[in-house]
């Protein structure tokens, strides 16, 4: 069996909709949900969009970056937030700012892959 980028993106994108999932029980059981639930919604909305990366990647160019990008910046924003809620301090200084411009730059990839020729199927 041959692991790529690729099935590394979906199965980045299952463990990411897990940990959604998880953080938004905890949300929903803590006394302040306010972090849990940050951390659910970015890895609720960025699990999808890896996995239509994953179908999308024989015609778009920048699938493998964005889904770099994507998983990346929001491994590093709700992990950010996740360690705040229990440990009461972050990954390391700015990793929530810096998750969030990486996926921002995601999904600038995904933006410029719209310009970028479709590769030969």
């Amino acid at each position: 069996m041959s692991f790529s980028l690729r099935s590394a993106s979906l199965l980045v994108a299952g463990l990411m909709g897990l940990a959604g999932v998880v953080t938004a029980a905890a949300a929903s059981h803590g006394s302040d949900p306010r972090l849990m639930a940050g951390a659910s919604a970015m890895c609720l909305a960025h699990a999808p969009a890896l996995v239509a990366l994953h179908a999308a990647w024989p015609g778009l160019r920048t699938a493998g970056l964005a889904s770099l990008l994507l998983a990346l910046g929001t491994a590093l924003f709700a992990g950010d937030l996740v360690l705040r809620h229990f440990a009461g301090h972050g990954l390391f200084p700015m990793s929530a700012p810096t998750g969030g411009v990486t996926m921002m730059a995601g999904w600038l990839a995904v933006a410029l892959g719209a310009f970028l020729p479709r590769r030969e199927s």
